[in-house]
């Protein structure tokens, strides 16, 4: 069994910061990929960032240049860096992991991100 727990989430003003962190532990074998994914009230999931075991990384055109993704495979943690904040990114962000080893995919339980404007 593999549980992911984020945290860091919270309220925060426009234009503020937050750093949300993701460890996942368990039955875990071979983290490929890691992914931060957002849902904001009465819209499907999207992603935020993703960044894989080479640390290359990817993001949603409406976060670059303002959230950076890191990982730090000796802990399987991951990071999201969170910079001017917009209230549009209120959600609920969830992290994933893929394990390469058993072709699964895991989801944290999500951690709320308010933004007040």
């Amino acid at each position: 069994q593999v549980q992911l727990v984020e945290s860091g989430g919270g309220l925060v003003e426009a234009g503020g910061s937050l750093r949300l962190s993701c460890v996942a532990s368990g039955s875990i074998i071979r983290i490929n990929a890691m992914g931060w994914y957002r849902q904001a009230p009465g819209k499907q999931r999207e992603l935020v960032a993703t960044i894989t075991s080479s640390s290359s990384t990817n993001y949603a055109d409406s976060v670059k240049g303002r959230f950076t993704i890191s990982r730090d495979n000796a802990k399987n943690t991951a990071y999201l860096q969170m910079n001017s904040l917009k209230p549009e990114d209120t959600a609920v962000y969830y992290c994933n992991i893929f394990d390469a080893a058993t072709r699964n995919l895991y989801w944290g339980q999500g951690t709320q991100v308010t933004v007040s404007s």
